[in-house]
Order: structure tokens, then C-alpha cells, then sequence
């Protein structure tokens, strides 16, 4: 791999677990009736190369999967960034 390469798998898979994570964090805090992490930063850190760490956490965690903007935003923000990174590499 070259050095461009390196530092995207390194950016995505950082991304990546933040989202799953924050996903996590905020269905805690849901249940909990606590303050919540708002609906555009969850979909922020997807557009912003998570959307894979974000899909995983909405089903691991039983989050956000009846809203629309997550149930077919996040796939389609997959899709897309998929395609670029093809692209990309």
C-alpha cells in the first residue's frame, strides 16, 4: 500500500469505531432519559466517512432503525462513499 492509501484505512477504520460508538453512547443514553447526542451529529460523523461504523452500531444497538433519515440515509451514504473510495483507490 502506498502512504495515501495507509492514512485513508487508518482515517475510515478511526471514523469507523467512533461512530459505532457514539451510536452506542447514544441509545445509553436514551434508555437512561439522559442528555442525547443530536440526530445531525450522528449523521455528520456517517457523511464524514462513518457511515459503516454508523450502520453497524444502529443494528448492534437497536438505534435509530425506524427513523427514515437513518433506516435509508445511512445505506445511501454507504453506497456513495463506497464508490468514491473505489474510485479513490
Amino acid at each position: 500500500m502506498r502512504g495515501f492509501e495507509h492514512i485513508v484505512l487508518y482515517y475510515l477504520t478511526g471514523i469507523n469505531l467512533v461512530a459505532f460508538f457514539l451510536y452506542g453512547i447514544d441509545k445509553r443514553k436514551a434508555v437512561r432519559g439522559k442528555w442525547r447526542i443530536s440526530e445531525a451529529g450522528l449523521l455528520t460523523v456517517a457523511l464524514i466517512g462513518g457511515s459503516a461504523g454508523a450502520l453497524a452500531g444502529m443494528y448492534f444497538f437497536h438505534h435509530k432503525t425506524k427513523k427514515w433519515k437513518f433506516k435509508i440515509g445511512v445505506p445511501a451514504i454507504l453506497v456513495i462513499q463506497a464508490v468514491i473510495l473505489a474510485y479513490m483507490l
